[in-house]
């Protein structure tokens, strides 16, 4: 075991800013205990259970695993480090209203791109609850007991790389997941290492790079770095409903990504924040029935 303890520079929302690493109820990877955080994690040095607790204005973390230590050395990033919210500016009553509650709230960085990729990728085109269930049922068969006392949690260490690239054809197809995501699951994992060298590349750069590959869109690209490089200036273009949620929040009426990216166009360079502090304080009732979405969606994914 290896431990880290991590001091903010300002007030820190732990429970926000970890939040998004939770891919649905019965997630394998993570856990909410009452006595803090768990995560079960694949690192480019091993599998990785790391324990997250806050103490006053302190976080304990404790890692065990051949990834303990890669992950303990990027431990303030996971926690906000790389996201400077200073310059952030309300434009909207709502914002206004609803950042105060929210401000201790970081855009998380936790380096392992691949990993938040393959998940991204699995959510394209189909209802959270059916990915979710994709992502759990593979994480389990082709997963690893997770290091530590991870194990006797229940939690699961994804996949390596290396190993979702194995995962053969019908096993894919049995977890719910159809040839095109799983081809580009695959296709991505064959440059893993390519992909995590984004952790620490310019934002731009790291985007590019994530895009340049089959199957990865604005949305999916998105997703990685509001998880994996902290960028508060992805807002998630070509989802099925934030747009929707943002619009109506902000303007009273649904509109579409590009109304969207007028409203927060004032917000540039913390557009990504802007939504999270919108959709937080503002979501629109789910009326519709639950069932993937069609396949012919545009490939912004």
């Amino acid at each position: 075991m290896r431990t880290r303890r991590h001091r903010p520079p300002a007030p820190l929302d732990v429970d926000r800013t970890l939040a998004p690493f939770v891919r649905g109820s019965g997630d394998p990877t993570s856990e909410r205990g009452r006595d803090g955080w768990w995560f079960a994690w694949s690192t480019p040095e091993g599998s990785v259970t790391l324990h997250l607790v806050q103490d006053a204005d302190e976080v304990l973390a404790r890692a065990w695993g051949g990834g303990g230590e890669w992950m303990l050395e990027r431990l303030p990033d996971l926690l906000g480090a790389r996201d400077d919210p200073s310059g952030f500016t309300p434009h909207h009553d709502l914002v206004a209203r609803e950042w105060p509650r929210q401000s201790g709230w970081r855009v998380p960085a936790n380096a392992l791109v691949s990993q938040m990729l393959v998940c991204s990728v699995i959510e394209q085109k189909v209802t959270g609850r059916e990915a979710f269930s994709s992502l759990r049922q593979l994480v389990r068969r082709f997963g690893s007991p997770a290091p530590g006392p991870g194990e006797e949690r229940g939690l699961v260490a994804p996949p390596s790389p290396a190993q979702w690239a194995r995962i053969p054809s019908w096993a894919w197809v049995r977890a719910g997941v159809d040839g095109s995501r799983s081809r580009t699951v695959v296709a991505a994992m064959r440059v893993a290492g390519r992909l995590d060298e984004c952790a620490d590349l310019p934002l731009q750069e790291a985007q590019r790079r994530m895009r340049s590959l089959p199957g990865i869109g604005v949305w999916t690209a998105a997703e990685v770095a509001q998880r994996a490089l902290g960028d508060a200036d992805s807002p998630s273009f070509g989802d099925y409903h934030v747009a929707k949620d943002v619009t109506l929040a902000l303007d009273g009426t649904i509109g579409d990504d590009a109304r969207m990216a007028e409203l927060l166009a004032p917000y540039e360079g913390q557009r990504y924040r802007a939504q999270r502090v919108v959709t937080a304080a503002a979501r629109r009732p789910r009326r519709g029935p639950r069932r993937s979405l069609p396949t012919h969606l545009p490939t912004r994914w």
